[in-house]
């Protein structure tokens, strides 16, 4: 194992050298004769920090327990085990190094307690900022001797790879299985009916039900009412569309807009698959990333859950016309195209209009975006100053730009949702079963 170690002062040592300073100025001026002592007095004091540090004793091994797969957002704890051979030590430090996907600016602190005579233990908490592979490249111990002064510091290099998955606690939720099991298109052993619009039965008329579906022509036939009855549809083909590009890179509340739109995507993808209809997911920034063939069954999720993963981040403007005119030419039937997207300017917003027109025509789409609630705080704060009052006007007015756009989209046909980041999936995951049970898939 490949431990350096180095012999280092503490801070409490570097108070008593400030202290020691003066006296020995002290001493040099009141009694010359004796200007020995001075530097004596130095020399003591360094002695004491060496002593100090030999007697904080030596590292036989330093291990790091994590898990070598997380998700983003969720956070776990790196426990940190160092064994000494011998010797007293007073406190231990812990810092590591890792990949910016890890802990932020690429480092952590933390501190170890004593689990017996040789062993410290500790743990660091780690919060993933983002998909895919990270490492955790290098750590660092310093641990104090009886006294303070002298301390020991060690460093290993570790490279402990640790992949980051998308964020799957709401597939995971008791509140979502249990509503999967007991929705209409969820997890029932039976047909579906009484909505959709595929024809599977008649069935006699009864108070209550809709009378446009009574079937004269049957009821005539057999003098008595009869009406008719639906299958909800299944087999329909769901895409769910992730703009990677700069602004879905953009943080929010700590975490990028893209992993919480894939969290969003992933949890309707598996009630979609648990109905019974097929998902894909199709990535795009500058250009097509990722299109993957299309789910048929909730136990192909993961092979989704490994696509979504491997979305990168691209510091780029998509290319909205590249992109959606490509998944139109991959898609031969009417299906359902949820986008989640974003946009700054009015530029790219128009272009973003014009490609989504062209995808209306054949399929049903839906816009998915986020509420800015950084610009919603500035046009909504009270201005004391000049500066800020022009910087309300201006969040006022790309809110303004904002809402045209989505109105825009409306009037187009498309379905908009937009909803603060923590209520997107839930939003989301309700408008696809209501377009179900309505049949509008199809």
């Amino acid at each position: 194992m490949n431990i350096r170690t180095a012999l280092v002062p503490t801070g409490r040592a570097a108070l008593l050298m400030a202290a020691a300073a003066p006296l020995a100025l002290l001493i040099a001026v009141l009694m010359p004769a004796r200007w020995a002592m001075a530097p004596l007095l130095g020399t003591a004091v360094l002695v004491l920090i060496v002593i100090d540090a030999l007697l904080a004793g030596s590292l036989r091994s330093v291990s790091l327990d994590l898990a070598e797969d997380m998700e983003v957002g969720a956070p776990k704890p790196v426990r940190i085990i160092a064994r000494f051979s011998r010797g007293l030590q007073c406190a231990v430090e812990c810092a590591l190094a890792s990949d910016a996907r890890l802990f932020p600016a690429g480092r952590a602190l933390g501190t170890l307690g004593p689990a017996d005579a040789a062993t410290w233990t500790g743990e660091i908490a780690l919060t993933p900022q983002r998909r895919g592979m990270g490492e955790i490249e290098q750590v660092w111990l310093r641990w104090t001797g009886p006294m303070g002064l002298g301390a020991r510091q060690a460093s290993r290099v570790m490279e402990r790879p640790v992949r980051v998955w998308p964020n799957l606690a709401p597939v995971r939720s008791p509140a979502l299985q249990a509503f999967l099991r007991n929705a209409e298109v969820g997890l029932i052993a039976r047909r579906i009916r009484g909505e959709g619009t595929m024809f599977e039965a008649l069935a006699e008329f009864q108070p209550g039900m809709d009378k446009r579906r009574i079937d004269w022509k049957s009821s005539a036939r057999h003098a008595h009412l009869y009406a008719k009855e639906y299958e909800a549809e299944r087999n329909n083909q769901i895409v769910f569309a992730f703009d990677c590009g700069q602004t879905m890179c953009e943080p929010v509340d700590g975490q990028a807009r893209i992993d919480r739109a894939v969290t969003a995507g992933l949890t309707t993808a598996y009630a979609a698959l648990k109905s019974g209809d097929k998902v894909a997911l199709f990535g795009f920034a500058a250009q097509p990333m990722l299109f993957t063939p299309f789910a048929s069954d909730a136990r192909q999720f993961h092979r989704l859950q490994v696509a979504a993963a491997g979305l990168d981040y691209q510091p780029q403007e998509p290319n909205f016309t590249l992109a959606l005119a490509t998944l139109a030419g991959q898609l031969k039937r009417r299906s359902m195209v949820v986008v989640f997207s974003d946009f700054t300017d009015p530029t790219s917003a128009q272009l973003m209009i014009e490609s989504i027109g062209r995808l209306t025509a054949r399929h049903l789409v839906l816009f998915v975006t986020m509420n800015d609630e950084e610009l919603v705080g500035i046009a909504a704060e009270d201005p004391v100053a000049v500066g800020q009052l022009a910087m309300a006007v201006s969040a006022d007015g790309l809110l303004r730009q904002r809402a045209l756009v989505l109105v825009t989209l409306r009037q187009m046909g498309v379905q908009v949702i937009e909803a603060p980041y923590a209520e997107i999936g839930t939003r989301l995951l309700d408008r696809y079963l209501q377009i179900k049970r309505r049949g509008a898939i199809g």
